[in-house]
């Protein structure tokens, strides 16, 4: 074995999950949330840049069904809809074709922290995607924000499962 820690950290990975019928309940001990994944097709991808985050793709391709999970913090009695302009503004006004979906309005959602989402649409590639955002409010100055994008010809079967995940996410 070439990579002994890559294979330690697969294997530690895999123990993870902990299927229940179809629904696979992740966390790792390095981070301090767990979610139901109503698939077992939803996987975790690790991408590391200045920091180590934990993504999920939906079978194999990125363009099937994406979820990027952050945690922000934020000033006191910043709102889900002032979040969801500021990310609008610096990130996603510059996607090709951007159009934001039911004005700009979020809609309340069921879970066990407070939750907002909010919806939009744009290209990649020649490809028509859907983006839904998730801002989870776990207290005054902390939000996580689950961030998923799919192609639009592929958000109906997963549009349930993306309101699924976010309305089981929950602190540790």
């Amino acid at each position: 074995m070439h990579h002994p820690k890559m294979f330690v950290f697969i294997i530690l990975l895999l123990m993870t999950f902990t299927a229940q019928g179809q629904t696979v309940t992740f966390t790792r001990d390095d981070i301090d949330y767990v979610l139901e994944l109503p698939s077992p097709r939803w996987r975790p991808v690790s991408r590391f840049d200045l920091h180590s985050h934990i993504e999920f793709v939906y079978g194999d391709d990125y363009k099937d069904g994406y979820l990027r999970l952050r945690k922000r913090v934020v000033t006191a009695g910043t709102s889900p809809e002032s979040l969801f302009h500021h990310d609008e503004r610096w990130e996603l006004q510059s996607l090709p074709g951007y159009v934001v979906c039911s004005n700009g309005d979020g809609a309340k959602l069921e879970g066990r922290l407070s939750s907002t989402a909010f919806a939009y649409e744009y290209v990649n590639q020649g490809r028509a995607m859907d983006g839904r955002i998730y801002y989870l409010q776990a207290n005054s100055r902390l939000f996580y924000v689950l961030h998923f994008t799919v192609a639009s010809d592929k958000l109906s079967g997963l549009r349930k499962e993306m309101d699924v995940i976010a309305g089981s996410f929950r602190l540790k």
